[in-house]
Formats: structure tokens, C-alpha cells, sequence
């Protein structure tokens, strides 16, 4: 695919024309699952994978140091978020594509191969993401639209919940959505976020303003913005065990998932004529997240 035919190499030997960027917090166990599928993947050209540690204390970097030597290791001293992590793998990173991959999936062994194929045959695309299952072969529901001003009312205001695959009143959840076809979608999860180098160079690289979550959906807009186009495509089907890192904090998370959608609406539906329904957001998001976290709560106590 590198047009020259070369296998590939994980050693730095040759120049990469994937890599692969994997931030990871305290999942030691389900990373180096992760690392091993990639070792078995079957693929026609340089590879090579780039892990930033967010200061784990499960011995997530000295296991990947040893069991894994071939892996770019980038060791940092506190907790620098999922947005500035992959941001400094992105600057280490030399191929020509590059996957921003979650630490808790398993890849079949034509996974990067085939992802990266649909990718090329579409040059006018960004991005790409795939299937995601759970490890009971259950489909994630993996694509959304982008939070628009209406679609954030629909979900303040529960119609979305009502009529979750009307295409007016769901547009944010995307209800209807079969994951059976190759097509354009606003975002896909960066759980499997396949980028081409050049829309990285185009659009830049995350922004640090989202240092967990919405920083792969505010990313997917400003490509679109600029004129790319980002693609779902079904055509490799990743098991993603999902929250391995999230749910050791899980009440946290909850919290940072609302502060980061009010964060990108801040960002780019500014004035007065969005406020009301900002504020309508703000509250539904203090009164879901709070809702949730009762009931995580709940669900600890019983355990």
C-alpha cells in the first residue's frame, strides 16, 4: 500500500506509513490485549506504535517496556488527559496515517489493513472509524451527528428519548443508523480514529481545551469545516470493552462528559441568539449528570 511493497516493521527500521497512538491510564491488562492484536495484525506496510502513559500506577509502562520493546513509549509524570496525550504521540508519530486507538480493544488480524484500504480508496476523506462490538459481539452504537443548537434542545428536552430514530428529533444519537454501509457521518467515537497526515496538517491536532471527552467531535467539525469529509466505513470490526480507564472514576467522568459538550458549545455556537438554549443544555446536563451519579451511587451500595 506504501507503494513499495515493504513488510511491515514495528522496530523503527523503516519509516511507518501507520501509526498507531494509544493513550492509556491504569489499564495495564486490557493494553497489553491491545498491544498483541496489533503484533498478530496482518498488514503490507510499515507499522509503528506510539504509547503515552498517563503517569499509570498499575504498571502499565514497565509491562510494556518488557513485554513489548518495540513500542514507542512516552512516560509522562501526571495525568496530561486523553486530548494532550495523543497530541504528543501525534508529534512522535511519522506515518503517513495515524490511528488514534483506545487501550481497551481487541483488533482482528486484518483490521489495520483493511481500515487503512477503505481510507486511501477515499482521498477526499479525513478520517475513518469502524464497527465497534462488545466482547459479547453486541454493536456499539458508535456514530453520532454533530451537537447542533436543535439537536442539543431535542435532548434537553427529552423528544430525542421520545422519537430516538426520528432524523429531526434524534439527529444527535442517529437512532436510524444501520453500521452496515460505507457512508459520510458527522463522528464517529474515537475509540478507532483513522487520520490521514495530510487533514492532521490541514486542521491541526486536538484541542486541549477537551481534555477528555468531545475533542475527537470538535476535531471531526473542523475537518468538515475545512472540507474534508469523515467516513464510517464496516469493513474491519473492532471488540471494544469500553470505560476501562473512565470507570475507575466513574462519577468524575460523568461530570467531564456534560463540561465537555457545554465546552464545544461555548466554542462554536457563541452569542446571545444561542444562549437560552445553552442554558437549557447546562441545566439538563447538571440534572442528568446528577442523576447518574446518584444511581452509579446506588448500584455500589447494593454491590
Amino acid at each position: 500500500m506504501n507503494g513499495s511493497g515493504t513488510p511491515a516493521s514495528r522496530d523503527g527500521s523503516s519509516p511507518a506509513y501507520l501509526s498507531i497512538v494509544i493513550v492509556t491510564w491504569n489499564t495495564r491488562d486490557y493494553l497489553l490485549a491491545a498491544l498483541g492484536s496489533i503484533a498478530r495484525s496482518v498488514v503490507g506496510f510499515p507499522v509503528e506504535t506510539i504509547m503515552v502513559d498517563n503517569a499509570s500506577a498499575d504498571g502499565t509502562a514497565e509491562a510494556v517496556a518488557a513485554e513489548h520493546p518495540d513500542v514507542v513509549l512516552i512516560a509522562n509524570s501526571e495525568n496530561a488527559g486523553y486530548a494532550r496525550g495523543n497530541n504528543q504521540g501525534i508529534a512522535r508519530a511519522s506515518g503517513r496515517m495515524v490511528l488514534l486507538l483506545n487501550p481497551d480493544v481487541v483488533l482482528p488480524p486484518n483490521a489495520l489493513a483493511d481500515a487503512v484500504a477503505a481510507l486511501e480508496r477515499h482521498p477526499e476523506a479525513a478520517a475513518l472509524g469502524v464497527r465497534l462490538v462488545s466482547p459479547d459481539g453486541s454493536l456499539q452504537k458508535s456514530v453520532r451527528g454533530f451537537p447542533t443548537p436543535f439537536s442539543v434542545f431535542c435532548e434537553a428536552v427529552g423528544l430525542s428519548r421520545v422519537f430516538p430514530r426520528s432524523r429531526l428529533f434524534g439527529a444527535y444519537r442517529m437512532g436510524w443508523f444501520a453500521y452496515d454501509e460505507e457512508c459520510e457521518v458527522d463522528q464517529p467515537m474515537g475509540t478507532f480514529l483513522l487520520i490521514r497526515r495530510e487533514a492532521l496538517e490541514d486542521v491541526g491536532v486536538l484541542d486541549e481545551r477537551f481534555p477528555i471527552f468531545f475533542n475527537e467531535v470538535d476535531w471531526c467539525f473542523r475537518a468538515r469545516a475545512r472540507g474534508w469529509k469523515i467516513l464510517f466505513s464496516p469493513v474491519a470490526e473492532v471488540v471494544h470493552h469500553g470505560g476501562a480507564g473512565t470507570r475507575q472514576i466513574w462519577a468524575e467522568m460523568a461530570w467531564e462528559s456534560r463540561r465537555g459538550l457545554l465546552a464545544y458549545y461555548r466554542k462554536h455556537y457563541r452569542g446571545a441568539w444561542f444562549a437560552p438554549i445553552y442554558w437549557l443544555a447546562a441545566a439538563a446536563s447538571w440534572v442528568q449528570a446528577s442523576r447518574s451519579a446518584r444511581r452509579r451511587a446506588a448500584d455500589a451500595s447494593r454491590a
